[in-house]
């Protein structure tokens, strides 16, 4: 398959069942929001080192929010519930509970409830107080620029993690330039997060080390200095390779976003030194979930 020039490789990425939830965090401005945001999902791009996977879904405006001030949705996914649950009461807890003028609520109502101000209220001393609205419980937890309003609890769902494909270029400017307007695109796609920094990945990795220690290492088929010392799937003209992760809700997700990402890539072309679209597994070893790339980009 080839698109304005950009080989598609028959290949899949390979990706593996997680829990996820949301959470909706607004503020006296969007500015303030989206600071508790990314706070809250700072160091969360991978759960090999991080514990969780997580990243900032979209920015909401007041009329799509409980408290009708401006809000952003945010995403933590994890390998099981009980991880989850503790990733996000620490993260709120450190992260959203001590930025000024934020409020907590649910992001889902489906699935299992976890506590989101369940716990947190407890920092309140005893002067914390409740109040259910439409079959909702909210927690208001005095603080000193006022009070911290949090939903007592949040949905958590079936998810999945590791959705990815790999850009291949002439040069690493050119890979990073597909790589931001395929974030862009898929930025647009709901339900999904892209979690390393800038949601691109330039140390992608292989299962396994010659170090024991390391459950995991640096992918050296695809590093381009590495080609006279390694087996190789580079090319001679391809010095860059970078990746972009997918964490999803569904299937549909994933796919819809890994679609939007492969276009806008390919949307610069050969032209531009993008040469081939790959995508990371490990022979279907790793996760029950296979994102054949020809397929979505039939």
């Amino acid at each position: 398959m080839n698109i304005n020039g950009v080989h598609i490789d028959a290949t899949f990425a390979e990706a593996f069942p997680m829990k996820a939830t949301r959470v909706i965090i607004t503020a006296q401005n969007l500015k303030w929001a989206r600071i508790a945001a990314e706070t809250m999902t700072g160091f969360a791009t991978s759960v090999i080192a991080c514990g969780c996977e997580a990243g900032i879904e979209r920015e909401l405006p007041p009329e799509e929010t409980p408290d009708g001030r401006p809000g952003v949705a945010a995403m933590i996914f994890a390998m099981g519930g009980k991880g989850l649950a503790k990733q996000l009461e620490t993260r709120a807890g450190q992260c959203v509970l001590t930025s000024p003028t934020s409020a907590l609520f649910a992001g889902l109502d489906d699935g299992d409830p976890i506590p989101l101000g369940k716990n947190l209220r407890f920092f309140g001393d005893g002067f914390q107080s409740s109040k259910r609205i439409a079959g909702k419980r909210y927690w208001r937890v005095p603080v000193m620029d006022g009070e911290f309003l949090a939903e007592e609890t949040t949905g958590m769902v079936k998810a999945i993690g590791g959705g990815n494909f790999l850009i291949l270029a002439e040069s690493q400017p050119e890979a990073l330039a597909a790589c931001e307007a395929a974030i862009e695109a898929m930025r647009q796609v709901r339900d999904v997060i892209m979690p390393f920094p800038g949601g691109v990945v330039r140390s992608g990795s292989k299962v396994g080390s010659k170090y024991k220690a390391l459950n995991a290492s640096t992918n050296d088929a695809f590093c381009p200095t590495l080609k006279g010392q390694t087996r190789t799937d580079l090319s001679p003209e391809i010095e860059s390779v970078m990746e972009i992760v997918i964490d999803g809700l569904t299937e549909a997700d994933i796919k819809k976003a890994m679609r939007a990402g492969i276009e806008a890539a390919c949307g610069l072309g050969a032209g531009k030194g993008i040469r081939r679209i790959s995508a990371g597994n490990y022979g279907g070893k790793l996760g029950p979930f296979l994102f054949h790339l020809q397929e979505i980009m039939a």
